[in-house]
């Protein structure tokens, strides 16, 4: 359990906060009953179904008594999380965000008494618990239009808040797209597809692909990248690469792997990536991915592809090609 989940689990068993029939958005398992929980990041969402809660990836309905809101480290999430909590609650209900302090609670804290005023607040475990009820004041219009999906920039894209690199096209995508060959074919996938645009291009630029699998563990990438990607050759999955297998075996695979910078922890899930294209590529298949130059893959697809080799390098990120 997260520092802010263990603060909100504190406010409920200290007596300061009264459990109810209650949803739960970017839920985490808490000793509470009746519970409607949202977790549309599919490992949680997984852990989530061994608990009685009901679980969903997108909750709608309502009116509830109670909202709970785990927050997260993106301020343009929970400003959409916050309005969509307040449409859930019938009049006069509370709204109770949790967050901790290293990702920005005390901020969003000042940012939600301006717009509701708040009721009460505690802190503990490094983290903040703050809540409000419902009466006539609403959202801020900027926080609500978060809520739903969003341009990216003046083009043709639509994506939402809890993405990665949500109101962009990320540097190393880009890269990706600018060396990838118009002669891939046959059946593909996109490992860690986000709101598209890697998948889109690909579509777009290779006539000869029959099947193109887009998988995310996000589901709000899933809702994205259904928006932006209408071909008959696509079917979207929401799946974790990690702990479940692929739709199928393919010819090519692209992957801009999650979490490729920052912590020396980080690596892992790249490397997990690489892994699970090695096991659901078909001998002689391709392997095209980017990803930041200082994370240490080589050896890893030196030990799971018979050859590799840099098809691109501008000093932060490369890109590279392996053969099953």
């Amino acid at each position: 359990m997260s520092q802010a989940g263990r603060a909100l689990a504190y406010a409920f068993e200290s007596g300061t906060l009264s459990s109810k029939r209650a949803f739960f958005l970017r839920a985490e398992a808490l000793l509470l009953r009746d519970i409607d929980a949202e977790q549309s990041f599919r490992p949680e969402y997984l852990r989530l179904k061994q608990t009685k809660w009901s679980i969903t990836p997108r909750l709608d309905g309502g009116p509830y008594e109670l909202g709970l809101v785990l927050l997260t480290k993106h301020k343009e999430e929970n400003f959409a999380n916050i309005a969509r909590g307040w449409a859930l609650l019938a009049p006069g209900g509370r709204l109770v965000s949790a967050g901790a302090n290293d990702d920005g609670a005390a901020s969003l804290e000042k940012h939600v008494a301006k717009a509701f005023g708040l009721a009460d607040k505690i802190s503990k475990f490094h983290s903040r618990v703050f809540w409000f009820d419902k009466g006539e004041r609403t959202p801020p219009d900027y926080w609500r239009g978060l809520a739903g999906l969003q341009p990216v920039g003046a083009g043709p894209w639509l994506s939402q808040p809890g993405i990665f690199s949500w109101d962009r096209v990320d540097d190393g995508s880009a890269l990706l797209a600018k060396h990838l060959p118009d002669d891939i074919a046959g059946a593909v996938a996109d490992f860690g597809c986000g709101w598209g645009y890697l998948s889109r291009h690909l579509l777009d630029h290779c006539p000869a692909i029959t099947r193109l699998d887009m998988i995310d563990a996000e589901h709000r990438a899933v809702e994205a990248a259904r928006a932006n990607v209408a071909d008959s050759r696509a079917a979207i999955h929401w799946l974790d690469l990690i702990a479940e297998p692929a739709p199928t075996t393919y010819d090519a695979i692209i992957c801009n792997p999650p979490f490729h910078a920052g912590r020396a922890a980080e690596p892992a899930l790249g490397q997990a990536f690489i892994e699970a294209a090695a096991r659901a590529l078909r001998p002689g298949g391709h392997f095209y991915m980017v990803a930041n130059r200082g994370l240490p893959y080589e050896p890893l697809l030196n030990t799971h592809f018979s050859s590799f080799e840099t098809l691109a390098d501008n000093n932060k990120f490369r890109v590279s090609r392996a053969i099953r």
